[in-house]
């Protein structure tokens, strides 16, 4: 375990008031910044002292980033904005229900009051050996003590495992990856934009973060088109305790269907690997199929190939191809055993 200190480690707190200072005092500072959205993963860094910023950029005062606004064709949601007003805002619930109903499950009612859609997206993993301070691959060291024959590792990863089994730990990117939602980064060079499923990285990239932000770049807004407005839309999570816990997988899936058909789909799990996974070798297989349980039992047995389970967690391929099932057929069993 970490060892807890009363104080935290020195920082100079900056707090600019618009997104353009924000992101001049990220450029001017980069590698020493640390940027802080809601606070939630940042202050377990902060107060373990794993983390040692010389100066904290504190986002709470930058009201362009935060809200909801109807686009012309879609949505565009500030980074700052809390989980909780996403969850209840009218036009996500109505039209992009899917969304609403992952970030709902984060955590607990207080923790979505102050958590952000950018934090939740952009948060550190939850290996606890990592998070703990010890020197593993993601901290720059030179070995991964959740794969060992003595680690602990039944919250790992199945797929994807590059040195490093950390698994990407949010509720709102797999959601965000269905929805085909797009990613709204400034730097100096301006305003790049890129798909949610680019936005994350994997060990093989970059074993150090999760995503692909740089030193000086902020995440300013995330846009979902209206492609998949009020398609047919499924959410799961399974987590060891109802509230404030993480996810030991979800999955997120939105169809388009016709006659009872399967036109379209896109579907992403997370949780099984060290980046949210879309599955895009599931949504070429169910395309005209369907929508019922033989589709979705073929597309869960699907999922599941080439899946490297370790010590403790090799129930996390049943869980898996149960819940891919279940986000196709529809089927709300309550046992992922079988």
């Amino acid at each position: 375990m970490a060892v807890i200190r009363d104080v935290m480690p020195a920082f100079d707190l900056l707090q600019p008031a618009s997104a353009a200072d924000a992101q001049k005092l990220l450029e001017t500072y980069r590698e020493d910044a640390w940027v802080m959205a809601g606070g939630m993963d940042s202050f377990d860094w902060l107060k373990d002292r794993i983390k040692k910023p010389k100066v904290l950029v504190d986002l709470s005062g930058v009201d362009e980033l935060k809200g909801i606004r109807s686009t012309g064709d879609g949505v565009e949601i500030g980074a700052m904005t809390t989980l909780t007003e996403i969850a209840n805002h009218p036009e996500i619930k109505k039209n992009y229900g899917l969304l609403s109903d992952a970030v709902e499950r984060v955590a607990s009612p207080q923790i979505r009051n102050q958590g952000t859609l950018g934090g939740n997206v952009s948060q550190d993993a939850r290996c606890w050996y990592y998070r703990a301070g010890w020197p593993c691959y993601r901290a720059g060291g030179n070995e991964c003590y959740a794969d060992t024959p003595v680690g602990r590792n039944r919250e790992h990863a199945i797929f994807g495992a590059d040195r490093c089994v950390a698994v990407h730990p949010s509720d709102s990117a797999p959601a965000l990856i269905a929805l085909d939602a797009k990613f709204v980064i400034h730097n100096s060079k301006g305003e790049h934009v890129v798909d949610a499923e680019d936005f994350f990285v994997g060990p093989d990239i970059d074993i150090t973060r999760l995503n692909m932000l740089n030193p000086g770049d902020l995440l300013t807004a995330i846009r979902i088109p209206s492609t998949w407005s009020g398609a047919k839309f499924y959410f799961e999570k399974v987590r060891d305790r109802n509230v404030w816990d993480f996810p030991l997988m979800n999955v997120a899936s939105a169809m388009k269907l016709s006659g009872g058909n399967i036109d379209e789909m896109r579907i992403a799990v997370n949780a099984v690997a060290p980046r949210p996974l879309r599955l895009k070798a599931v949504e070429a297989a169910v395309r005209g199929k369907p929508a019922d349980a033989t589709t979705g039992e073929m597309a869960g047995k699907l999922a599941v190939q080439g899946a490297v389970p370790l010590q403790f967690n090799a129930y996390k391929i049943p869980l898996m191809r149960n819940l891919v099932k279940r986000a196709i057929g529809g089927v709300q069993e309550t046992s992922w055993t079988s």
